[in-house]
This record gives structure tokens, sequence and C-alpha cells, in this order.
């Protein structure tokens, strides 16, 4: 088992990675990789905590002196830059939170989640600058728009929005989930919620156990929480090095991972499926990673992955909202390889299936909370601005997850499915009811349906089923909606069709269309555009 001293106890994730500096100040912190650095126009090569430190105490003065304090946020959109950690810490030391903002999301996306968090201030990449100006005086919020470097202006006036709780239940950060009933929410999550993380991974112990001075590499975006809170707190936990790509190139992964000497790597499912694909060299094992640790892997291939390249994946389960107090991994050596297996919950972890009428089920809706005095250790603190929602998630005292999973005799789970209806494309949560209403603001349309349909490479793709004028040009529909939402959440396909399935209370009937959707690729009536989806450079 790991040897480090618990963030738990601490009161921040500042004083956590204050705590870490001051132990072991010379070891690398964060890494660069070269080609990472040229996407970005940064330097390569590794940050030390005592570096870090610096430049997080001139971030935090400056911040100060400009009149930032609790209760206040900033909204970040900076990708994968090391830099967004450092801002984080400088500003967690003052109680202020952060937002994190997903890079690929466009004017209509935008304006709603600059709307809702309401931030004191936007530091942001100069190429989004006029964009995000746009989308907050259209959401009517007067943050001032900053680069990284500059000095930061004084804070809007009546910033202070944030919830009343202080220290280890202060306010950390409002990440937004993928909104997959509607627009997305605003998760407050604490310090607690952040520090906890990191024990929760430094403890894991099994296959997934971290070493004093691990070095991680992950691809997957830091506005997530599995990059924020699991790898980042992970390292600070054990004063491990973070590597963080800006995306994954399966072209150069390994050689990624073997310069950023990673003993341990973050994955979606899609990855293995990728790196599978490529020729087998004898340079495959040429690396120093002991364990992977994701989810959605395809069953089919994890035990041949785990062969050719020399290491366990460990599965694992958890959400925005759960974050590690009800997170659930296969890291034990009696683990189910291939079988879409989870793990199964520990001692800290209550757990549930449920069926449609509530009753308990070997299959059914995961339930989850904490055993123990307090149900809602670890998890996110509430919706911002939505307390029906949050307490219809906790409805009955149980954390209601919306996903259906098996459980077998031994207790193992099994990941089945979504119980919302969501569209679930390269790991991105995708909700039709939000790619919707963006397309209803095109003129040319008149009602819009969005459904799944099966891709192999992705696992799904959004179909667009539109009542909309006949000169409609659906590549041109395309190119609009790269402007209005994020690229992965276009539709793929799309299909001029004269109604849409209806209830008799005009709501879509969503089984119904996705029937239609299916059928109308099947019989070649629809418009593949996934040609044209491409994350778009400002």
């Amino acid at each position: 088992m790991t040897r480090y001293a618990p963030l738990c106890a601490l009161g921040s994730v500042h004083e956590a990675f204050a705590q870490t500096a001051a132990r072991c100040p010379d070891r690398p912190m964060l890494n660069v990789q070269p080609g990472t650095a040229e996407i970005y126009g940064i330097a390569a090569g590794e940050i030390t905590y005592a570096q870090a430190a610096a430049e997080v105490d001139l971030l935090a003065a400056g911040f100060a002196d400009a009149g930032y304090g609790a209760g206040m946020r900033v909204a970040l959109l900076l990708e994968n830059r090391p830099r967004y950690f450092l801002i984080w810490l400088a500003l967690n030391r003052l109680g202020v939170s952060v937002v994190p903002i997903n890079p690929d999301l466009r004017a209509a996306e935008l304006e709603y989640l600059i709307g809702h968090a309401e931030p004191a201030l936007i530091i942001a990449l100069p190429a989004r600058a006029e964009g995000l100006r746009a989308a907050s005086a259209t959401a009517g919020i007067d943050a001032p728009v900053i680069a990284p470097g500059d000095a930061p202006p004084a804070p809007r006036a009546g910033a202070a929005i944030a919830g009343p709780e202080t220290g280890q239940a202060g306010e950390a950060a409002l990440l937004y989930t993928s909104g997959t009933t509607g627009q997305p929410k605003g998760c407050v999550l604490s310090n607690t919620y952040f520090l906890y993380a990191g024990d929760w991974y430094a403890e894991l112990g099994g296959i997934g156990t971290l070493e004093d001075g691990a070095r991680m590499i992950t691809p997957l975006p830091i506005f997530h929480m599995n990059a924020m809170a699991c790898s980042f707190m992970a390292m600070l936990a054990v004063g491990g090095c973070l590597t963080a790509l800006d995306r994954f190139h399966p072209s150069t992964w390994w050689a990624d991972v073997r310069g950023a000497r990673a003993t341990c790597l973050h994955y979606l499912g899609v990855m293995p499926s990728m790196l599978m694909g490529a020729d087998e060299t004898p340079a495959d094992r040429d690396h120093s990673v002991r364990f992977g640790f994701g989810a959605g892997v395809d069953p089919k291939l994890q035990a041949a992955f785990e062969a050719r390249f020399g290491f366990p994946l460990v599965e694992a389960w958890a959400m925005t909202e759960t974050g590690s107090g009800a997170a659930i991994s296969a890291h034990s050596e009696d683990r189910l390889v291939g079988a879409a297996c989870f793990g199964r919950a520990t001692a800290e972890v209550e757990t549930r299936l449920v069926d449609e009428d509530g009753r308990d089920a070997d299959q059914g809706e995961l339930l989850v909370r904490r055993a123990g005095p307090d149900p809602r250790f670890g998890f996110f603190t509430r919706y911002f601005k939505n307390p029906e929602a949050t307490d219809e998630a906790w409805a009955g005292g149980w954390f209601h997850t919306g996903d259906i999973v098996r459980r077998d005799a031994a207790g193992n789970l099994f990941f089945i499915d979504r119980k919302k209806n969501v569209i679930r494309r390269s790991g991105e949560n995708i909700a039709a009811v939000e790619v919707e209403s963006v397309l209803m603001r095109h003129p040319a349309i008149h009602a819009a349906g969005v459904a799944p349909v099966p891709d192999a490479i992705r696992g799904d793709e959004v179909f667009a089923c539109l009542v909309a004028d006949p000169t409609l040009d659906p590549q041109a529909l395309a190119d609009w909606a790269l402007t209005q939402m994020a690229y992965y959440k276009v539709p793929g396909y799309v299909a001029l069709v004269e109604a849409l399935p209806l209830t008799a209370t005009q709501k879509i009937q969503r089984a119904a269309l996705k029937d239609q959707a299916a059928a109308l690729l099947a019989a070649g009536q629809a418009t593949d555009l996934r040609a044209r989806k491409r994350r778009q450079v400002a």
C-alpha cells in the first residue's frame, strides 16, 4: 500500500499541493511532451513542485491584489495546458472556484454556460476571446475576458455568488455535466470532493497501486472530472508527475508514453481498440507502464490488449456527481477480464439495483451512496440553481445514477446501458434534447428529432430527423451547426422527413424515432455528414 500524507486531513486543494511541494520540492509535478508543446506553442519539459509553488504564489498575489476572493468563480478555457493547474491552485488558495470550459463548445453552448455559472472573470486562449465576449454579452454577464498571462482586472460587480460553504466544504469547481436530459447541469464540487479523489486513488491497491513518485499520462480533457480530480489529485497525493497530452494521438501514443516515463496511464474505451488496430512491433512492451485505468474497453479485446502490451486495464465506474465517493473499480487480482465488469463495491460504498417499479433486482438502475454517517461524502454538493434536480437525484436517500447495471452472485457489476435518452459517442454523453434545441434555431428547420445510430468506431453517431424547408442543404447545415455546438454533437447523419413520431401530448416518441432513424439509414435515405465532423480550431 502506498505511504503518503492523507489529503482529507487538509482544508483545500491548495493546501494539499503546498504539503506535497514542501515534502518533495525537487520532484517533477507536470510534464509537457514535445508534440503537445509544439501544438500549444509552449515549452516542453518538466515543472518541479518548487517551480510550480513559486508561480502559484505569484498568481495568487495578483488575483488577491485585483480583488478576487471567496464566493467568486473564474472560468478557464485553456485546453490541456499545464498553466490550467497553476491558475486553479492560485485561485483555490483564495477560496475562488473555477469553471472549466470545454474548448469544443460554441456560441449557443457558451452563452448558456456563462449565463448559468456567472463567472467573475474568464481566462481563455486569445483566439477564443472574441467569441467568449460575445457569448458573455448575449448572456448578460459582464465578465472580463483575458489571456493566461494578462494581469487580472477587478472582478465584475456582484460576482460573489457561490454557496456559503467554506474550508473543505467550500466550492472548488463548478463542472458541467453532458446534459443527458437537456441543458447541462452545473455540479458544485467541494474541496473535499477533490481531496478524497486523491486519497481514494492513492489507497486503491491491488493491480492499481500507485507507487510514491508515480508518473501518470493522460490524453483525457482537463475539463472532465477524470483528469482534474482523479489524475491530478492522485499525483498530488503520491508526489507524482502528470503528463497531460493535448489529446489522444494513436500514431505517437507509445512514443509519448515512453518519453513521459509513465508508470500508469488513463484511457477511454475507444483507445485500446485503436491501438490494437496498429501492426504489432517489438516495441509494444517497451515502456514502464504498470497498469491502465479507465472505462469502456471492448470486452473482446481486453485480454488480447493486456497480453500484447504487457499490463492490466483497470475498468472503473464513477460519475461527475459521485466523484470517488462511490467509485467502483476492478482492481483486484481476481477481476473478470473481457466481461464488461467494473468490479465490486467496497465496504465504503452501498449499492442497490432497482427495476422500473423501484424493487430490488439483479439487473436495474444503479443506486449508490456512501456507507456510514454521511451518505454524500465525496459526492458533488448540489446542482447549481437546480435544487429540484438535486432532490430528484437523491430521492429516497440514494443517488440515482441512470445507469442500468447487472450484478452476479459474487457481487460483480456489469454495465448494460443508460436509462435516460443519451447518445454515447467516443466517450462523450450527448443529450438529444440539447442538440434538437440548437438545430431548432436554424430558420429553415421546423421540427427536429435526434437519435443514436450504431457506429463501428465511436459506439453511437448522432442522427437528425428534420422537418424542414425542402431547400435545406444538409452540408450547409453541418457547417452552421459547427459554429453553434461542439463538433461531436453535430449530426453525423441528416434525413428530411415529413413528420416526427409524437405522443398525444406532442412529445417525441423516442423509441419510435430511434427505429425511424435506423430504417432511414438502412434504406440509404440519409445524408452522411461524418466527414465534416472535425474539431474546430479558432
